[in-house]
């Protein structure tokens, strides 16, 4: 059996590496992650992190890792923007207003599917200019949903969360170690050998 890591993300390599797992492969999915016409935010999250497990090809014995994390204001999915300018409306719709993180896990085991998501809630601060257009300049919006990262630059415009700081980097670390060992994974197994 082997574990392989659906994720091309380095975060959620770094984050799995807290719990003292090194996945036997990296595996990224290419999936279309359009949003279906009117899907909420959680629905959305959940189906894509279910539609990357079952786009992985493994064994049947192989255990796969997935998981999609969405910023949701209000019913409105942002994901990653396109461009500094998508960014900047994005990061200016965000600005001095709470939103939601949520990050969907799915964890397969050849026909077995064990999923989890997890909400948190995240308040931006109001950005200046200067603000926005100095986090712009860095480039750390690339890539990211909602158009920041909070472990990053941006963490310096994020006064208040509520729930998981793991699952907004992308991994939230207690539901993903409670996944694994239902699944009889354990993350504990190289310490112990």
């Amino acid at each position: 059996m082997a574990f392989i890591l659906g994720s091309g993300s380095p975060r959620r390599l770094e984050l799995l590496a807290q719990l003292g797992i090194t996945p036997d492969d990296v595996r990224p999915p290419d999936i279309d992650e359009t949003p279906k016409k009117a899907e909420l935010p959680r629905d959305y999250c959940n189906r894509i992190a279910h539609e990357k497990a079952m786009a992985v090809r493994a064994d049947r014995d192989d255990l796969i890792l997935c998981a999609d994390t969405t910023v949701a204001l209000g019913r409105r999915i942002l994901g990653k923007p396109a461009d500094a300018g998508e960014a900047a409306e994005f990061l200016l719709a965000l600005s001095g207003r709470r939103h939601r993180v949520i990050t969907a896990l799915s964890l397969r085991r050849g026909d077995k599917i064990w999923q989890k998501d997890v909400v948190s809630q995240v308040r931006m601060k109001r950005l200046s200019d200067l603000e926005l257009n100095a986090y712009l300049a860095s480039n750390d919006w690339q890539g990211k949903a909602g158009g920041y990262a909070i472990q990053g630059p941006a963490g310096a415009l994020i006064p208040w969360i509520s729930g998981s700081f793991t699952g907004i980097v992308g991994l939230p670390l207690a539901e993903t170690a409670n996944l694994l060992q239902v699944a009889g994974y354990s993350a504990h197994k190289e310490a112990a050998a």
